[in-house]
């Protein structure tokens, strides 16, 4: 997935400047709310495989001829199964948080989605089986928390909206990891132009099999919203050239209070005290995980 907050920094820094770092890297998670909202729009005119088709089609348009441009060299790897993985979690958690928002509240399915900061020590202690240190369990555990305010099931049942989001969460939590292992030795362009060339050709089976004429003014909404995925990737990588991750990474929450803003302005989903108290606990959660030491052996 061009999952947001993950992209790695490019090669040479600039002076940091973490003020406009956090800038556009909340600019970059406003475009991912933007994302949530066309395709939520988008549903309406086609079926969500055409969705994810075109998110990554679009995407693969830009960034391949600036790709290409340059030596054959800089694209040759040695990971192409990492970046298989990344590709393949990338898609699947983008299929399911456009097959959630379908079912349920946009900022609900958002907040669930990008819970995955939580998962992420749970799934680096069974991989690596290294010690995570307490604060993040801690950080984890007040997310979670977070969670159940949101999901509430002591007085209902679960939506299967709100099954789909959470496994999107555990994808997304899979391809977070593998873009930080990747980063280690591959540049950030080689990183996107794998990322969008595989989730296109993962996609065409998916919108195939799932495939609905698109109405009209569908294709509008479709080039919004493969666009503003574009500008969050681009903005998320020009901001890391002002600040390292660790620094404008929990910005990636920014993207919980926008869904949270729209679903209220455009769709009239007033969010319920519980949810409120949920957002919360997530936002806080993953804020006192991710500022956590990193796990030791």
């Amino acid at each position: 997935m061009a999952e947001p907050g993950s992209a790695v920094a490019p090669t040479g820094h600039r002076p940091e400047n973490l003020p406009l770092a956090a800038l556009l890297t909340t600019t970059a998670f406003f475009c991912v709310a933007l994302v949530g909202t066309l395709a939520k729009v988008s549903g309406q005119y086609t079926s969500t495989g055409v969705l994810l088709l075109f998110q990554n089609s679009i995407c693969l348009l830009v960034i391949a001829p600036i790709a290409l441009r340059g030596r054959r060299t800089s694209l040759r790897t040695n990971r192409i199964g990492l970046h298989v993985l990344r590709a393949a979690m990338g898609t699947a958690c983008w299929y399911a948080l456009f097959l959630a928002i379908a079912r349920i509240p946009l900022a609900n399915a958002t907040l669930l989605t990008y819970s995955a900061p939580l998962w992420m020590p749970l799934i680096a202690w069974v991989v690596t089986r290294r010690r995570v240190p307490i604060p993040t369990w801690l950080g984890a555990g007040i997310g979670f928390l977070g969670v159940l305010f949101v999901l509430q099931p002591q007085t209902r049942t679960f939506d299967v909206g709100e099954l789909i989001a959470l496994s999107g969460a555990l994808f997304l939590a899979v391809a977070m990891m593998s873009v930080r292992w990747l980063g280690a030795t591959e540049p950030t362009l080689r990183i996107l132009f794998y990322y969008f060339l595989l989730s296109t050709l993962m996609s065409i089976p998916i919108a195939v099999l799932d495939w609905e004429p698109i109405a009209g003014p569908g294709y509008a909404w479709l080039m919004g919203l493969g666009v503003a995925q574009m500008l969050s990737q681009a903005l998320i990588v020009v901001a890391y050239r002002y600040a390292s991750a660790e620094k404008v990474g929990p910005f990636i929450y920014s993207v919980i209070v926008f869904t949270a803003l729209i679903d209220w302005l455009v769709w009239e989903h007033t969010p319920t005290a519980s949810t409120y108290v949920g957002m919360a606990l997530v936002i806080g959660g993953g804020l006192v995980a991710v500022r956590a030491r990193r796990p030791v052996a």
